[in-house]
């Protein structure tokens, strides 16, 4: 993590510390703040972000919540924030000023989006806003004056699962599903129509990959491989990322697709939302996986 942007090579998701990021502000880059109320982002955003809530990445399908945007309004959004391919695009949020209910999550997901939509170079700060104002670096109430652009989008299919899909694959030997939620959800807690998970989801709850107290700087990349390896998702294994609504997920497929590298790594972005929802799939309460 010493050097910036890392991991090192060409990887479409990377990290960036917030010195890189202050040197390189009149870069032709895009910032997209995506900070949980436009209010925080009125408030004080580093100069040149443009405001980006994550409220604009998924709608309801068929009356499914939380489904990502069709093609055609991905072109439009992203074409009103200036995204364009070859462009860097810096992903970063906050607690929120405002209100303070910002989780963090509001990264990854942005992040993630992006490259599901075929962008191709995304660089996350790491830290957020909280590490940036902690280091006293300038921040604005100025708007900028960015440009549209034309995004053409190509969905990455290979990233994410279907249901179906996830019921082939999640009891194979090869492979691991992991619930990124909090322990006490996925053992029974929670709003969904089922309590509890779905068989066979081994709990790696995602903060514990992120610094105590900070849910936007990534812990050491070895401590990070420790504790995946510690609950059973090792290099070899097909790693399917899941949580209640896939935001969660989001944070680990990143991490372990362009952080740790691991070569097989998708996303089941129904997640228990969609599968709680059908009467016929069992769930399982309590801290085992079966």
């Amino acid at each position: 993590m010493s050097e910036n942007p890392f991991p090192k090579g060409e990887g479409k998701v990377r990290w960036i510390s917030t010195g890189w990021l202050e040197e390189h502000l009149d870069d032709d880059i895009v910032i997209l703040d995506c900070q949980p109320n436009i209010h925080d982002y009125i408030l004080e955003h580093i100069p040149g972000a443009v405001y980006a809530p994550e409220g604009l990445l998924r709608v309801s399908e068929f009356g499914r919540p939380g489904v990502f945007i069709p093609e055609d309004a991905v072109d439009a959004i992203f074409g009103r924030l200036g995204i364009e391919k070859g462009k860097p695009v810096v992903v970063c949020t906050g607690i929120g000023q405002s209100r303070k209910w910002g989780d963090g999550l509001e990264q990854p997901h942005w992040t993630y989006a992006l490259a599901r939509f075929g962008h191709d170079k995304i660089y996350v700060l790491d830290g957020g806003l909280e590490k940036w104002r902690e280091e006293g670096r300038r921040m604005t109430k100025d708007y900028p004056s960015s440009n549209s652009s034309e995004f053409i989008c190509e969905v990455n299919e290979d990233y994410f699962l279907d249901m179906e899909e996830l019921k082939e694959l999640k009891d194979k030997g090869n492979v691991i599903l992991l619930d990124a939620r909090p322990a006490a959800t996925y053992e029974g807690q929670g709003v969904w129509p089922k309590a509890g998970h779905i068989p066979g989801a081994v709990n790696l709850p995602w903060p514990t990959l992120m610094e105590t107290g900070n849910t936007r700087k990534l812990k050491p990349v070895e401590e990070i491989r420790r504790l995946v390896e510690a609950v059973g998702a090792t290099e070899e294994k097909i790693v399917i990322c899941s949580c209640g609504t896939s935001r969660e997920a989001t944070a680990e497929f990143i991490i372990f697709k362009w952080l740790l590298n691991y070569a097989s790594v998708h996303i089941y972005e129904g997640s228990f939302s969609e599968w709680s929802s059908h009467p016929e799939n069992p769930t399982v309460i309590g801290k085992d996986p079966y």
